[in-house]
């Protein structure tokens, strides 16, 4: 399976920015790539999914401050976070749809990144 390694996160204050990385490499295809989050005691959600072709979409809490893009050629998929809350604060967990057979697709993570905002 493809092997997903995530860079970026920290602890910022409010208002502040942070940009994600997250790069996949193996000898399978990748279909789309997302990121999704999860804080103490809730759900992961997705944040940003983004397909091959470039289509994105985005939470509804994240949408007009957050940017997900990709760049096929290094198979890595970024998330550029403006205008960060206290809110967004919780692990950050990249994710890309894996194309192991032509009949099976597999989905991969990452080990999760810890983003903070917090004053």
């Amino acid at each position: 399976q493809e092997r997903l390694v995530e860079s970026g996160g920290g602890l910022v204050q409010p208002g502040g920015s942070l940009r994600l990385s997250c790069a996949a490499s193996g000898r399978f295809g990748i279909n789309a790539m997302g990121w999704y989050r999860q804080a103490p005691g809730k759900e992961r959600e997705l944040v940003a999914r983004i397909t091959r072709g470039g289509t994105t979409s985005y939470a509804d809490s994240v949408k007009g401050r957050f940017t997900i893009s990709r760049d096929n050629a290094l198979n890595t998929v970024y998330l550029q976070m403006s205008s960060l809350k206290p809110e967004d604060t919780a692990v950050y967990y990249c994710n890309a749809n894996v194309q192991v057979k032509p009949v099976l697709a597999v989905d991969n993570w990452g080990q999760g990144t810890q983003v903070t905002v917090s004053s």
